[in-house]
């Protein structure tokens, strides 16, 4: 895919990943829209970005928010070419004492959100296959938790190994409509996450524009080529 003047919406963009891939895909033509919850971040990445990214308040893990955002995306652009369901949250602990409003909102962000996102996506895509023979293509962010369980992270376990499936599924469902399904697994990236999570991160991680270059490759793309699973780690993560 030719990124110059393409759609593109990215969820939790308002820190770490979700605030590099717009700086990326801006730079290659794209127009960004940004959902987050935390307006001053997005005020301040639209400061940043300019007029090529549009910031949109929204809860994914609402289902009357994210129709309402796609419903307004859509009717200004008339299409969406790219969705990357990246916004994400751990909440980390002994599996005996997660509280069930942590469990709560790891499934609300992590699988609900990317459900009710794609959902809302996926009739737009099909429609745009039938005009054009190409529907567009969604990127979801796992992470390699979603690869290999571990002690005390059994919950975000849950969320990305669910995405997991749910991107191969889906991958075999909408292929015939044109639209692209992949899946990321990165490891340690430095961004907040780690502090969110309540775990140190590793001495030597990876870093956002790293994972962000990433993206591009898989989006980039011929139209009959589709990189389905793409795992990213840091060589040296001791340092």
């Amino acid at each position: 895919m030719n990124l110059h003047g393409k759609i593109v919406v990215i969820t939790g963009a308002s820190s770490g990943l979700g605030s590099q891939f717009p700086q990326s895909l801006i730079e290659q033509g794209a127009r960004v829209y940004g959902l987050a919850r935390r307006k001053k971040k997005l005020d301040e990445l639209e400061k940043n970005l300019g007029h090529s990214f549009v910031e949109i308040e929204c809860d994914i893990s609402l289902e009357k928010k994210v129709e309402a955002a796609f419903k307004h995306i859509l009717d200004i652009e008339g299409r969406i070419d790219v969705l990357v369901n990246n916004a994400g949250i751990g909440k980390f602990g002994p599996a005996d004492e997660v509280s069930v409003a942590d469990w709560d909102l790891q499934m609300n962000v992590n699988l609900r959100g990317v459900f009710l996102c794609t959902r809302a996506v996926l009739p737009a895509m099909k429609a745009q296959n039938e005009e054009t023979g190409f529907g567009g293509h969604i990127v979801n962010i796992s992470s390699v938790a979603g690869l290999l369980g571990n002690p005390n992270i059994s919950t975000y376990n849950v969320t990305k190994f669910g995405m997991k499936g749910y991107s191969n599924a889906l991958f075999k469902e909408v292929r015939q409509d044109g639209i692209k399904v992949s899946c990321c697994f990165p490891d340690s990236i430095q961004t907040e996450f780690f502090d969110v999570a309540g775990i140190p991160i590793s001495a030597n991680p990876m870093t956002p524009d790293q994972i962000s270059s990433t993206l591009i490759h898989v989006l980039e793309t011929p139209d009959n080529y589709l990189i389905t699973e793409v795992v990213m780690r840091p060589l040296r993560p001791k340092g």
